[in-house]
């Protein structure tokens, strides 16, 4: 059943009205991927600011729904790509086919010509592979033979990794990690929101919810541009600094953020604010995405997998040790 599309300019939508018609999304999804609700806004901050969203947790936990979910309830195409190792760059990007009819050489489009494409399992595919979304989600275009072609709007990548398969695996290259704008993390159920995942699914006498679509294409893009309209103060600026550059100097990190993460954190901040209905950020909208936001992007020491370590407890670590300025609260904006 979809649900009638408000019209709405581009650039007519409120913070708060952003917030709230993404709020209406995550509510919708929610009836279909239970007990997810930090993993869910965390999928919506990365939409909401306009990247792309690494997903790296265990079979079965709903990487896949979640995706999928998110594409129906916000109205966007939805294509899919099942990464293995003989897949080639032309099967994501499309390639040119001889058309005999009019002997000429016509583009056929690959599935990356979507609005939402879940990249399943991408680290199981050989990095030239993987190397043939870099531009697309970079700069949302595809290069072939010469030609640029530009992605339909909004363009997002959800991908999927198993981080337990080494074997038949290649990771991910830094370089195209930090085209992802957040890593989330799905974690298991606990005991009675598994139960009550059952009993629904029992009780529904079918595989999956049938979900409403709530939004499309070009709300999605007001909520973007909403997302822009997000006041920022210089304290918050430079505490965004001293987080980037705590990594550089931790002496469990081989290699610091990028630069890149700093704009990465910056968005996600602006975009939580937008969630809980405001038009600034506060620290504890940034301290609130800085592992999503950083923990991929860094390098750690190779010993450290013997103690294991990762790159989330690290960053949990400079989130407590770098000192956070005090933001007065705002009065909240009006609707």
């Amino acid at each position: 059943m979809t649900s009638p599309q408000p019209t709405t300019d581009h650039d007519t939508l409120t913070p708060r009205q952003a917030g709230e018609r993404a709020a209406a999304v995550l509510d919708e999804i929610r009836t279909a991927v239970v007990g997810k609700a930090e993993p869910l806004a965390l999928v919506m901050l990365g939409i909401l600011a306009g990247g792309h969203v690494l997903i790296e947790d265990l079979p079965g936990l709903g990487k896949t729904l979640l995706a999928r979910s998110f594409a129906t309830a916000l109205g966007l195409d939805f294509r899919r790509i099942q990464f293995t190792p003989d897949l080639l760059p032309s099967d994501v990007t499309g390639a040119p086919f001889y058309d005999q009819r009019t002997a000429d050489m016509v583009f056929r489009p690959g599935p990356v010509f979507t609005h939402l494409l879940l990249a399943d399992e991408i680290n199981r595919t050989p990095p030239k592979t993987q190397a043939a979304l870099l531009e697309a989600m970079a700069e949302s275009q595809v290069s072939i033979d010469g030609s640029t072609r530009s992605l339909p709007k909004p363009f997002v990548v959800v991908a999927t990794a198993n981080p337990i398969e080494y074997e038949g695996t290649y990771t991910l290259p830094e370089a195209q990690l930090d085209r992802f704008l957040l890593r989330v993390r799905m974690g298991y159920l606990a005991a009675s929101e598994e139960a009550g995942m059952l009993r629904t699914r029992v009780d529904r006498a079918a595989p999956e919810a049938v979900l409403r679509t709530i939004s499309g294409p070009d709300e999605v893009l007001a909520m973007r541009a909403a997302v822009e309209r997000v006041e920022v103060d210089d304290d918050l600026l430079e505490y965004v600094v001293a987080l980037v550059r705590a990594t550089r100097a931790h002496p469990h990190i081989q290699v610091g953020a990028s630069p890149r993460g700093g704009l990465a954190l910056v968005q996600l901040a602006r975009a939580r604010a937008v969630l809980d209905l405001r038009d600034y950020v506060t620290p504890e909208d940034v301290k609130s995405v800085a592992v999503s936001a950083l923990a991929h992007r860094v390098t750690l020491k190779p010993e450290l997998w013997v103690r294991q370590i990762d790159g989330d407890d690290v960053m949990r670590e400079i989130v407590q040790s770098v000192h956070a300025p005090q933001t007065l609260p705002r009065t909240p904006i009006a609707s």
